[in-house]
């Protein structure tokens, strides 16, 4: 690759002190010459300001902003994104971290494949707490069965897509109008909201660690009474009102009746009455054709 446009790293953290140096020294690793990094601090309680001040101190270059109370992921996310400058845009966990060449991979996808493609997104190495490797995305989720391209109802009906692999064109989240932060979390709902306007390509390698803690997000979204429940419940309404087809309803559908059954297995009775209600309304004759 000759040209290098700017490409801007989105680093959140919240009490993740063990792991953020980790995190921010893969942004200084990448292969790619051109990257703009951004780390904000959600009001930690623990140590977390101080090691990535201590990290940064000689890194005049990053922008490090610090959120006195906590706001929650996406609002935080926003915050960050308001000061990106760069053509591209990797949302990197402070838990996890970037192979050397994961900006670089996907920036390259991307050119390569053309303006109608805004998303790019990978296999994912999985590793412990403690960095040992347990495995990979692929292991779930052949390579093979990945599709690319329109990708909306494949993503409305199941999961497929490590979220935090994604490198995505800036105009992407343009065109969105930043994430929802009335959510607790962004990536369902930025993911639907982008395939509706553009496709995806993926890149069939590992090109990030994530890391499996007890504590984050993505491990608290299983529990009872998590806002991230909620929260796939307003995504999926606001899938109804994006969906255009009958096959995009059933996509729908099947998405819903994995919902239901976990809020179930979780307890979370009110919350799968929701699901169910929104099972009907999409099974009516009056909403089978939008």
């Amino acid at each position: 690759m000759t040209d290098y446009p700017l490409v801007t790293v989105l680093c959140l953290c919240y009490n993740q002190e063990k792991f953020v140096e980790e995190a921010i020294r893969s942004v200084f690793t990448q292969s790619y010459p051109s990257i703009e990094l951004i780390v904000l601090d959600d009001g930690s309680s623990d140590n977390s300001v101080k090691v990535i001040s201590g990290f940064l101190k000689d890194k005049p270059s990053v922008l490090f902003l610090i959120n006195e109370t906590n706001q929650g992921y996406t609002k935080s996310l926003n915050k960050a994104l308001s000061y990106a400058t760069g053509e591209f845009i990797v949302d990197l966990a402070a838990d996890d971290m970037l192979m050397p060449t994961r900006v670089e991979e996907g920036v390259s996808a991307l050119i390569k494949a053309g303006t109608k493609f805004g998303v790019n997104f990978s296999d994912a190495e999985i590793i412990a707490e403690d960095g040992h490797f347990v495995g990979v995305h692929s292991e779930k989720y052949p390579h093979q069965s990945i599709p690319q391209g329109d990708v909306y109802k494949d993503i409305v009906r199941r999961y497929f897509i490590c979220p935090p692999t994604i490198l995505f064109r800036k105009s992407v989240i343009d065109h969105l109008g930043c994430y929802d932060d009335s959510l607790a979390f962004e990536d369902f709902d930025f993911l639907v909201r982008a395939a509706r306007d553009f496709h995806f390509c993926y890149t069939p390698k590992p090109l990030i660690k994530r890391r499996l803690v007890d504590q984050s997000m993505s491990q608290k979204q299983f529990r009872r009474g998590d806002p991230q429940r909620v929260s796939t419940f307003r995504v999926c309404e606001k899938i109804e009102k994006m969906n255009k087809t009958i096959d995009e309803q059933e996509a729908l559908k099947k998405r819903i009746r994995y919902e239901f059954l976990l809020s179930v297995k979780l307890g979370d009775f009110n919350l799968a009455v929701k699901f169910v209600c929104l099972y009907f309304r999409l099974s009516s004759p009056s909403t089978m054709l939008r």
